[in-house]
């Protein structure tokens, strides 16, 4: 008897979309699980370690958990508890204007204020007589606490609100969004860019949902909890692909016929080898450097809106709470075009017309087999937060429960 007779269902990858899905199916589903994750551990892109420092990073970039899905929330909780955290980020950039600060606010000619741009980020950029005066006056035209994009302030017949967009556009956005994507000014959807907001208030937190905070113990222990089942087994260090064949709607695993759910959770184009061309992403280098002071910046994440080849500094113990004196960890956070190569990671789609009817191709390509599904960011060549991941992981099993 084959060993894989003793499995009902696939998945492929150990993320949010594979861990969920493979509990949901083992634990409310009856099935039992083979989970292949390419990398040597579980978790994903969400995958965090303590670095050499004994400081805990993401391994993958900074992952700040939020939603107002009430289910997903009380999902994860089942394998976490939480550390309150609501996440702040600051813009740094040069001033352009350096006599709007008094003398003794001087910061070596560097602006700092809240991103999204809030009422408190027109002080820290206009200085604060002259910010609360356009934050009134900003206030008169829109209601307060609301959110008014570029678009709509740029058509404000007040050419001093409009001038309010375009400054938001050049110091916020164009240059960030340039390094972010590797586009030009021309290149950047319109569309995209009026949607930019301005928050008429004084609420510096980056996300506004209801639920928000970090796993207490960090993420890998959550996946860990999550994948721990007796109907689940997880092989890391495992190319699912190099065991998969996709043919004349048969799927095979180690060569043997799988009828079972097989959940894919990787690169759409890589499935199936390519054939109609690589789908374009972009991905991400870190560089790392550990520092012996209690810390280097005031928040989490700070941007690099205007100057600097990197997009931004994270450091890590504002996020996770990690109480270490004397040493602290900082990433630099660099966008380039995934090519392929080693060690590359693809992390996000370059959405557009042309890409999109690429995919098309290798989406119609799955459909010809009735158990495949695509799910995640990868598989489906979509942007989604961690919480939106689970979400549609849960949706999934409900359907194949």
């Amino acid at each position: 008897m084959s060993a894989l007779t003793n499995y009902d269902a696939l998945i492929v990858g150990a993320g949010y979309a594979g861990a969920v899905c493979a509990r949901r199916l083992a634990e409310d589903g009856g099935k039992k699980v083979l989970v292949l994750e390419r990398r040597d551990h579980v978790a994903g892109n969400a995958y965090d370690c303590l670095d050499s420092a004994g400081i805990l990073i993401h391994q993958y970039g900074p992952h700040i958990f939020h939603t107002n899905d009430r289910r997903v929330f009380d999902y994860l909780s089942r394998f976490t508890k939480w550390r309150r955290y609501q996440h702040k980020v600051i813009a740094n950039l040069p001033r352009d204007n350096p006599d709007v600060v008094p003398p003794h606010k001087k910061t070596d000619g560097r602006c700092f204020f809240p991103v999204p741009f809030n009422l408190d980020s027109l002080k820290n950029a206009f200085g604060m007589e002259e910010g609360e005066r356009l934050g009134w006056k900003l206030l008169d035209a829109y209601p307060a606490q609301s959110q008014v994009t570029i678009l709509e302030l740029r058509q404000n017949p007040d050419p001093e609100i409009a001038a309010i967009a375009d400054y938001v556009y050049e110091h916020v956005f164009v240059h960030y969004t340039m390094k972010q994507w590797g586009q030009t000014p021309e290149e950047i959807d319109p569309a995209t860019t009026a949607r930019v907001p301005v928050r008429l208030s004084k609420d510096d937190r980056y996300f506004q949902d209801a639920y928000q905070g970090m796993p207490l113990e960090g993420y890998t222990p959550m996946f860990e909890r999550m994948l721990n089942h007796p109907d689940i087994t997880v092989e890391t260090r495992t190319d699912a692909l190099r065991r998969l064949e996709l043919a004349d709607g048969v799927i095979r695993l180690d060569g043997e016929i799988f009828d079972g759910p097989v959940i894919y959770t990787g690169q759409a184009d890589e499935l199936f080898s390519f054939r109609f061309g690589p789908l374009p992403y972009r991905t991400l280098e870190f560089g790392y450097e550990t520092l012996p002071q209690d810390y280097f910046q005031t928040h989490g994440t700070v941007n690099y809106t205007v100057d600097g080849d990197f997009t931004r500094i994270t450091e890590f113990k504002h996020l996770t709470g990690q109480v270490k004196p004397g040493v602290t960890t900082i990433m630099r956070e660099y966008s380039r075009a995934y090519t392929g190569g080693p060690g590359e990671i693809p992390y996000y789609a370059v959405i557009n017309p042309d890409n999109n009817a690429l995919y098309a191709k290798y989406k119609a390509e799955a459909g010809k087999y009735p158990s495949l599904h695509l799910l995640g960011r990868l598989a489906e060549y979509k942007y989604y937060n961690m919480d939106a991941i689970a979400a549609r992981a849960l949706a999934l099993t409900d359907e194949l429960i």
